[in-house]
């Protein structure tokens, strides 16, 4: 009985131990970005505490900042193109390495995951070396391929995870009754990886927007992304701009997949109510 006791007094003070490590680690992690985004609205340009007062002139230089600016659509274009494309890539991908057997499976998903396996400023020094060894100038082109290749190992493996759980025995079904294999695929399958397509594409627009590493090497000279926009400004200064700037970095990059996942719960939700209707 004692003995009991006693282990439920360590049980205890092993999950308070635990919990405390947890928190602390959680405060390293999110204290600065609560700072950045606390002096992004502080009055006075030199950045401290206590706040001198509140103002938002520093997000008003930022709109007025024609380098911001131009950094702020070459991401956005990359992101939105980087999520199409990985996408539609990763759909494909994914369906054809769960439903197809064909020689080489095995490497070919081994070789589509790699570059999610591989550091990525490993990744990047050896294809800049490998530009420099053709003779290729880095262009927008490339840049785009690469963050493309990035993200489409996370794609691929979202989507087939989904893809796994949808019975083969739907598509069997349409194909018994007459359909394509396009017209199955459309039909039913695509409907059914929705909820896999919208997080991968999500996931995949995040991946492009904040990369860093990768564009630091990538990119064409006098091509600027908001990462590497953000660096190039710590070169000069320490300016509460660059707060102002992490906020809109953290807004775009958590914003977007949080309201992405609202909207899919709740188009998820209407899809349930007008199935329910239909079926009454």
């Amino acid at each position: 009985m004692i003995a009991g006791q006693h282990g439920d007094k360590e049980g205890r003070w092993a999950w308070r131990l635990t919990g405390l490590i947890t928190l602390c680690v959680y405060i390293f992690m999110f204290a600065p970005i609560v700072a950045t985004v606390v002096l992004s609205f502080n009055a006075s340009m030199f950045g401290g505490f206590p706040l001198t007062g509140f103002s938002l002139q520093w997000y008003a230089k930022l709109l007025s900042n024609e380098q911001v600016l131009t950094a702020f659509r070459t991401s956005m274009w990359i992101a939105f193109v980087t999520a199409a494309v990985t996408t539609l890539l990763g759909i494909i991908t994914a369906y054809a390495l769960v439903r197809f057997e064909f020689p080489g499976k095995g490497t070919f998903g081994t070789l589509v995951i790699l570059p999610a396996l591989v550091p990525e400023t490993i990744l990047g020094v050896g294809l800049l070396v490998l530009i420099k060894a053709v003779d290729q100038p880095r262009s927008m082109a490339l840049l785009l391929l690469g963050h493309i290749l990035l993200a489409l190992p996370y794609v691929v493996l979202i989507t087939q995870a989904r893809m796994v759980g949808i019975r083969r025995t739907y598509e069997e079904a349409a194909l018994s009754l007459g359909a394509s294999r396009l017209s199955s695929f459309r039909e039913i399958t695509l409907p059914l990886l929705i909820p896999a397509v919208v997080a991968s594409a999500l996931l995949a627009f995040t991946i492009s927007f904040d990369n860093t590493s990768a564009s630091l090497f990538w990119r064409p000279a006098g091509v600027e992304t908001m990462p590497t926009q953000i660096l190039s400004m710590l070169k000069i200064s320490i300016s509460p701009e660059i707060n102002a700037l992490g906020t809109v970095m953290i807004l775009v990059t958590v914003g977007i997949p949080l309201v992405g996942g609202l909207i899919l719960q709740s188009l998820t939700r209407l899809r349930k109510r007008v199935d329910a209707k239909g079926n009454a």
